[in-house]
């Protein structure tokens, strides 16, 4: 998929600050507002733009721990269902497919180790497919961000 430098400027605009209003990008770029709302909108029927979202600080809401789980699970269907089992816990941000010893890493907040463990031991190891967990506890996070490395250079 190729995008074009007035394309970048305007994802990165919008990946800074999703509440940028079209005119402010239009200032920005030099063009009219009505060709950044269309431009957007090519950019949002392409898939490119999937979403706007709030960046919602999970400790404020109380969701203070975050784990990543490596997971092993079966083959056939057993895998698919796991999946799709896992992605119905809210508590579940992430779940991510890898290659290696484990077949998932998923990523997961709760509002302590007691939460956690709740999770962990009344829901996920009941899930048809999941066959064995591994756990890390995060204890700070340097870096999270959704934003993409973007070239406005060009």
């Amino acid at each position: 998929m190729t995008l074009d430098a007035t394309d970048t400027v305007i994802l990165s605009m919008l990946q800074e600050n999703a509440r940028t209003s079209n005119a402010e990008i239009a200032r920005a770029l030099g063009i009219a507002p009505s060709a950044v709302l269309e431009r957007i909108r090519k950019l949002e029927q392409r898939g490119v733009i999937r979403g706007y979202h709030a960046d919602i600080d999970p400790t404020a809401l109380g969701y203070g721990l975050t784990a990543f789980v490596n997971m092993r699970t079966g083959f056939g269907q057993d895998h698919p269902r796991a999946v799709e089992a896992l992605s119905r816990i809210p508590e579940i941000l992430e779940i991510h497919e890898t290659a290696g010893e484990d077949c998932l890493i998923v990523k997961v907040r709760c509002q302590d180790i007691q939460a956690y463990h709740a999770l962990l031991n009344e829901k996920i190891r009941f899930i048809e497919g999941v066959h064995s967990t591994r756990t890390t506890i995060v204890i700070g996070t340097a870096k999270e961000t959704r934003e993409l490395p973007l070239d406005t250079t060009t």
